[in-house]
């Protein structure tokens, strides 16, 4: 029988001394629970020692892939669980995980459902649940370059879906959530820029518009009631700021402005 596996908790942060506690009493009972900051002036860093947590500084921000990468090296368990400040991990997840560090199974990621929580309500449809996310695996598979909407690079290996929730506080602040996403979309184009990507006007406005479709019906965002009416625009919104973003900085290239 194999012998239990142990778990590295890795969170990259910055300034969330808000959220910081009640994610780390979520996972306490992780064998360590790493914390990569990224420059915060808060009481991130702080909290973090108080809890237990080995704490890392990085000054530098090469985006989220790269950074997740970084501090996965300080990780000295066999297996990783990545979470976010914002998320907490359930009495039944928590289950499901102790149960895979029991009896690991070789070539195997597991992936986990979030359930995404949008101006006072936990979604139920929209896209936003189940919302699988790749977070627990073995050490030596890491996450992949990409500046933003990075995920884990799972290779061959056999995905595992779990039990249990991963609670995710996406969007309490609204202004401060469209300020997230406002920056997602610009590294989004920019990341697509330097990969030689373009689009046309037409793909702008045809991405918007297909994006509020598929959320507000194709993934029954209507039977969230008006917070899916919310998500919709709003995801339109974010899908627009990409492919505008990204329409732009094509044509300043093309007019050798940058």
């Amino acid at each position: 029988m194999s012998a239990r596996q142990r778990l590295s908790v890795v969170m990259i942060a910055k300034n969330e001394a808000g959220l910081l506690p009640d994610c780390l009493a979520s996972v306490s009972w992780a064998d360590e629970i790493i914390l990569l900051d990224s420059g915060s002036s808060d009481q991130t860093p702080e909290i973090a020692r108080q809890h237990g947590v080995k704490v890392y500084q990085s000054e530098e921000w090469p985006g989220y892939g790269l950074q997740r990468q970084h501090a996965q090296r300080y990780a000295t368990g066999d297996m990783i669980l990545m979470i976010d400040a914002d998320e907490r991990v359930t009495d039944e997840l928590r289950a499901s995980i102790e149960r895979v560090l029991d009896c690991p199974e070789p070539h195997t990621v597991y992936s986990i459902a979030r359930r995404n929580l949008f101006l006072g309500r936990f979604m139920r449809h929209s896209g936003w649940y189940p919302d699988r996310v790749t977070r627990l695996y073995p050490r030596d598979y890491h996450y992949n370059d990409n500046q933003v909407h990075e995920s884990l690079d799972t290779r061959e290996a056999h995905v595992v879906p779990l039990r249990g929730d991963l609670k995710h506080l996406t969007c309490r602040d609204f202004s401060a959530f469209q300020r997230k996403q406002f920056a997602y979309a610009e590294a989004w184009a920019k990341q697509r820029h330097q990969q030689g990507k373009s689009c046309s006007m037409f793909s702008v406005f045809s991405h918007t518009i297909s994006a509020f479709l598929k959320t507000l019906v194709l993934r029954a965002g209507f039977l969230d009631g008006k917070q899916g009416w919310l998500l919709s625009v709003v995801n339109a919104q974010y899908t627009f700021n990409k492919y505008a973003a990204l329409w732009a900085l094509n044509q300043a290239a093309d007019k050798g402005s940058l």
